[in-house]
């Protein structure tokens, strides 16, 4: 891979031993996958967030870290509310570990937005290179908001952050954004619906880019449930809606194929996976106007979105539902062995072996009657 002047500089460690380790990652990266250079990107968001899932291994691996990112980088979710997490149960120890992760993350430069929806903060422009790791976010940047993006691990989101720059390879070329399946439906989809298509779906073409062919025209929320569910399930990264392409193949989804077989009882019901926009925050509140629940509703989102929606989040909260921030039901011990309702095929394909819990799933509306039923 070719290196710049200052790119090789940084390699040698001229500029700093923190930018060097960075450098070390993204030029091993470069030569793995065959990348020509290193291109600008416009933002990080970077993953390996929770001490649920990186542990004092990863709270030493930050502690060693040193330097500053230099372009503008945000967290995926944590493992709990900074502000609530004795409701969510966490001990102290575990919120002292967690802040701990924080605080060396901000020592970086880095924003301590824990989201999974970076987009509802800074969307990216069309076009433009990241350096996202969140699954569902990097489908949505990919596929709706047209950047640039492959799917990272935190360690090289963040030494991209520190440089500012990624290696050119994956679906950052042209050549590798090409659709090679068609979806066909012949039926409309509302909602939850498209999470479970994409569940469905991404168990059916794995990591190859499918292309739909729908009845109605998605909304945003809907195509970002869509992408979630078969980054899950699938690892798919990107995908289209233009269906004016050849094809390899051609995929004919029935009604039946995305009625999951998903009955059962729940202990509590956990809805924002993705995190809720501020539109989904309207619908549950929708749903709910009037009625208390009867067993735990939790609703994830981001602190961002959260705060721009403070009255409909108080609503929410009045019927005795919990709106919670930086967090979510995956990353989150709280929820470890909890029998969970959820309308996402993202939480619905990891609550049982992230969560070790039974997990049914349902459309928003179900989700609610759920939540309000004795």
């Amino acid at each position: 891979m070719y290196l710049t002047r200052e790119e090789e500089r940084i390699l040698s460690g001229e500029c700093g031993l923190g930018k060097q380790k960075a450098m070390e990652i993204l030029a091993a990266l470069g030569e793995i996958y065959g990348a020509d250079k290193l291109i600008p990107i416009e933002s990080a968001q970077i993953a390996g967030v929770s001490y649920k899932t990186i542990g004092d291994a990863g709270l030493e691996y930050l502690a060693d870290l040193t330097g500053k990112v230099v372009v503008p980088a945000m967290l995926n979710p944590m493992g709990m509310d900074r502000f609530r997490w004795k409701e969510l149960g966490i001990d102290s120890t575990f919120f002292e570990k967690q802040m701990a992760i924080i605080r060396r993350y901000e020592m970086l430069g880095v924003e301590a937005q824990c989201t999974c929806t970076p987009y509802y903060i800074r969307a990216p422009r069309k076009g433009t290179h990241l350096s996202w790791s969140e699954s569902s976010a990097v489908s949505y940047a990919n596929s709706v908001l047209k950047a640039r993006t492959n799917r990272e691990g935190g360690p090289s989101a963040l030494a991209a952050a520190m440089i500012g720059k990624t290696p050119n390879y994956g679906f950052h070329l042209d050549e590798n954004r090409i659709p090679e399946i068609l979806v066909k439906l012949q039926f409309q989809l509302v909602g939850a619906d498209y999470g479970t298509l994409g569940y469905v779906v991404g168990r059916m073409v794995r990591s190859k880019i499918p292309a739909f062919s729908f009845v109605n025209q998605p909304r945003d929320d809907e195509l970002k449930a869509l992408g979630a569910g078969m980054a899950a399930s699938g690892s798919v990264a990107l995908f289209h809606l233009d269906t004016t392409g050849k094809y390899e193949e051609t995929l004919e989804v029935q009604p039946a194929d995305i009625r999951l077989h998903s009955t059962g009882e729940a202990d509590a019901v956990v809805l924002g996976c993705p995190h809720c926009s501020r539109a989904e925050l309207i619908e549950i509140e929708r749903f709910l106007h009037g009625r208390k629940v009867q067993r735990p509703l939790w609703v994830c989102t981001s602190r961002f979105v959260a705060q721009r929606a403070a009255k409909t989040v108080s609503r929410i909260e009045e019927t005795g539902a919990r709106v919670i921030c930086d967090t979510c039901m995956i990353v989150s011990p709280a929820f470890e062995g909890c029998h969970m309702m959820v309308n996402s095929g993202k939480a619905f394909e990891y609550g049982p072996s992230l969560c070790r819990s039974p997990t049914i799933m349902g459309s928003t509306e179900a989700c609610v009657e759920k939540a309000c039923s004795a």
